[in-house]
């Protein structure tokens, strides 16, 4: 079981990576004006969030067969194949809503750093 929430971990945060990279690349683009910058990298990170939370309502009912964790597991598993879909379900759905915990925080933060930008005048120009 441990193995299986190591590699729902590492499959999780290696998705997670590649979306932070492009909303930070994106971010990046938009420097020249900060707010708009920060406004962007709020929208996209909630965005993450909800598909993360999406991902883990799904995990349950999608079949482990088809996932990054049973390949990384080398598509072996010391369980009773009936009790098989219970556990990798339950894991990927724990893991999933654990990383939208994490993603919504900062999510939050930055729609607060966004409003603080606007409060201070340093916003789009109304």
């Amino acid at each position: 079981m441990e193995r299986i929430r190591h590699f729902a971990d590492l499959s999780i945060r290696r998705g997670c990576g590649f979306g932070l990279l492009a909303i930070v690349t994106a971010m990046v683009g938009m420097a020249s004006n900060m707010a708009l910058a920060v406004k962007l990298g709020a929208i996209c990170v909630t965005l993450m969030c909800a598909v993360l939370v999406i991902k883990a309502m799904r995990a349950p009912i999608r079949d482990y067969r088809r996932t990054e964790v049973w390949i990384m597991l080398e598509k072996r598993h010391d369980l009773p194949e009936g009790r098989a879909q219970q556990v990798f379900g339950n894991i990927l759905r724990d893991r999933y809503m654990w990383h939208a915990t994490l993603t919504a925080g900062a999510a939050i933060l930055m729609w607060t750093i966004f409003l603080v930008l606007l409060t201070f005048g340093r916003g789009p120009s109304a």
